[in-house]
């Protein structure tokens, strides 16, 4: 195990490990738990297969084009809710659906074989490159900053949207930069664990976090040691059992919040 240390693949894992452990940890996942966003998330995860496809048929970077895509549904379920008094749920089915349709029909287009779906569906944090590091690296900045300027706007509009109102708060433009943003981290965790799973990494270790604080700085950063946790862990145990990597993390993430919950309780 400690050889494989000496491989820049599996460097280039465990250094975006700890990148996408601080970028969904620092606000974004805790935002998303807060505010019970989870399907809403969910929604853009699969809505960016659209990009994906985009991107393939049109031969430009897939991560770019989802990202433009994943923001715009996210977006336009913020819109469709707020503006045209369409239920929530049923904006995001609409998303969800189209960002799929897309991908599907534009990767059939697309001829001969597509060597990178697979990765995209169902991720491997082995394969992620410089580029990949390089975007988890400057959205950690963006991150960082954003809630250096204005963590305590984010947490009022996390947990009483209506006080934040009624403080002159620009809650609408705070929602739409947090939107933004969850939809890049997503599409940033894409390559590690994959559209069926990405969801788990903005999620789990949030959960796991809040079974032992409820105080927003405490979980932000116990999030990010349970994220950083659960990647180090699945990625050993994807090595000794020669199984798929990203599925190995989420599935361990699960234990982990599983073992915590039992360990809450006592």
């Amino acid at each position: 195990m400690i050889d494989l240390l000496h491989y820049t693949f599996f460097q280039n894992a465990l250094l975006g490990a700890c990148l996408a452990s601080i970028v969904c940890g620092i606000i974004i996942g805790t935002y998303i738990v807060a505010r019970r966003l989870v399907f809403i998330s969910g929604g853009i995860t699969h809505a960016s297969f659209g990009g994906i496809g985009l991107g393939v048929f049109l031969g430009i970077n897939p991560i770019l084009s989802a990202t433009l895509f994943a923001i715009l549904s996210a977006f336009g379920v913020e819109y469709m809710a707020q503006k045209e008094h369409v239920r929530e749920d049923s904006a995001i089915a609409l998303f969800w659906t189209f960002g799929m349709s897309v991908g599907i029909i534009c990767c059939f287009l697309t001829p001969g074989f597509i060597p990178d779906l697979p990765s995209f569906l169902f991720g491997s944090i082995l394969t992620i490159d410089t580029s990949d590091l390089l975007f988890l690296a400057m959205l950690a900045v963006v991150v960082i900053l954003f809630v250096a300027l204005c963590y305590r706007a984010v947490l009022s509009v996390a947990f009483d949207r209506t006080f934040a109102l009624s403080q002159g708060l620009p809650v609408r433009a705070i929602e739409y930069v947090m939107m933004a943003l969850i939809a890049m981290t997503i599409v940033s965790t894409l390559r590690m664990v994959g559209i069926v799973l990405s969801l788990s990494l903005l999620t789990i270790p949030q959960m796991t976090a809040n079974l032992f604080t409820c105080h927003f700085k405490r979980m932000m950063l116990l999030s990010i040691g349970f994220g950083w946790i659960d990647c180090l862990l699945g990625l050993s145990l994807s090595y000794l059992l020669n199984v798929p990597s990203g599925a190995t993390i989420i599935f361990v993430s699960i234990l982990v919040f599983g073992i915590s919950k039992l360990l809450a309780k006592q």
